[in-house]
């Protein structure tokens, strides 16, 4: 039972940091994307860049908000893994 436990916990550590370790390169990968998209469009229309450049930054920012909710919740896993000792 205890070695259940224990290989209960240490696979939620473990899956808890490999999802914070996969948010954080899409969030990366994402937001560069983003940027580099918008830079093309701006040096294709320079007279469009204020709205590229606005909805960059909204896009940007919920790319944000989705993986700080992903990084809450494997935080929640690896705390939730720990205290079923």
């Amino acid at each position: 039972m205890l070695t259940s436990l224990l290989l209960t916990a240490g696979f939620a550590l473990m899956g808890a940091g490999i999802g914070a370790g996969i948010v954080a390169i899409g969030a990366g990968l994402g937001i560069g994307r983003i940027g580099g998209q918008a830079m093309e469009g701006i040096a294709r229309q320079p007279e469009a860049a204020g709205k590229i450049q606005t909805a960059m930054l909204i896009i940007a920012a919920l790319i944000e908000v989705v993986s700080l909710f992903a990084v809450v919740v494997c935080l929640l896993i690896a705390l939730n893994g720990n205290l079923t000792f």
